[in-house]
């Protein structure tokens, strides 16, 4: 059976990727974010996780306001990166196994998930920025399973939801017959807002709250309905609904072997976590 070896979780601002890409993840302003990872890229050296579930949003490169699915999962042999322009411009294709990815549909499927499987799939900076941070020299999973959940267009699904979708990622997980290693990924967040009267809004006692509650009660979460989360963490600070899933894809307890938080990047509140499973 196939190992979950923890969580992992990273804010994707895009802006991110140029400062990868112009080398300046020692400037003053970068380095209180980039230095944060040196932790966990000793963890990861430890433990080589073969494969990557990585719990993010898309920005409009499959799907749009038009067609916007709640949940969807790649199921292809390899994903190509389209950013929109912000992220790092050039990262090579990043290999898929469908194998995992069609066992994890059928186990959603037959726990009455509504999911959309796609076959072919564009990633963004949301997936592939915490490659590059986690493993900035290379080397990470051989391979990814993207799980899109929607934190754009309403309505969204709530936070109890999202909870019961990583554990049932989890469990397929869990049950792959392969000795493989997973990780999983959570990408997005936190607390931001990039329009309206509350544009450069943060919260940082709630972000704070929020990242305890992942390592000591990640049902804490569910208390919020999806309005309530947006008053909390702003209209773009919910996809810290990735984090949750990634979390409770992560059976039992974990322990945290490591976090990181720091305002403002981009007028966003970033953070970091590595969880090992128990």
């Amino acid at each position: 059976m196939a190992r979950i070896i923890g969580g992992l979780t990273t804010s994707h601002v895009p802006a991110i990727g140029r400062a990868i890409e112009k080398e300046l993840q020692s400037d003053p302003y970068w380095s209180p974010f980039f230095d944060g990872f040196a932790p966990a890229h000793r963890w990861l050296a430890e433990q080589q996780p073969d494969v990557a579930v990585v719990f993010y949003n898309d920005h409009g490169l499959n799907f749009f306001l038009d067609k916007m699915p709640t949940f969807a999962i790649g199921a292809a042999a390899e994903y190509q990166n389209a950013d929109e322009g912000w992220g790092i411009p050039t990262v090579p294709p990043v290999a898929g196994v469908p194998e995992l990815s069609w066992h994890i549909v059928d186990h959603l499927v037959e726990n009455e998930f509504d999911i959309v499987t796609c076959q072919e799939m564009l990633v963004d900076h949301a997936a592939t920025l915490p490659l590059k941070l986690f493993w900035p020299n290379g080397g990470g999973p051989k391979a990814i399973v993207p799980v899109h959940i929607n934190t754009v267009q309403f309505p969204l699904p709530r936070a109890s939801r999202c909870l019961a979708l990583g554990r049932a990622i989890g469990e397929a997980v869990a049950r792959w017959q392969s000795d493989a290693r997973v990780v999983m990924i959570g990408s997005g967040g936190l607390s931001h807002q990039l329009d309206g009267e509350r544009a450069g809004f943060i919260n940082k006692p709630f972000d704070l709250a929020f990242m305890r509650s992942l390592v000591e009660d990640p049902d804490w979460t569910a208390r919020y309905s999806i309005r309530d989360l947006v008053e909390q963490v702003g209209t773009q600070g919910v996809e810290l609904l990735n984090w949750l899933a990634a979390r409770a894809a992560v059976p039992g307890a974990v322990r945290q072997v490591h976090a990181n938080y720091h305002i403002p990047i981009s007028n966003t509140a970033a953070g970091m976590m590595v969880l090992e499973a128990a």
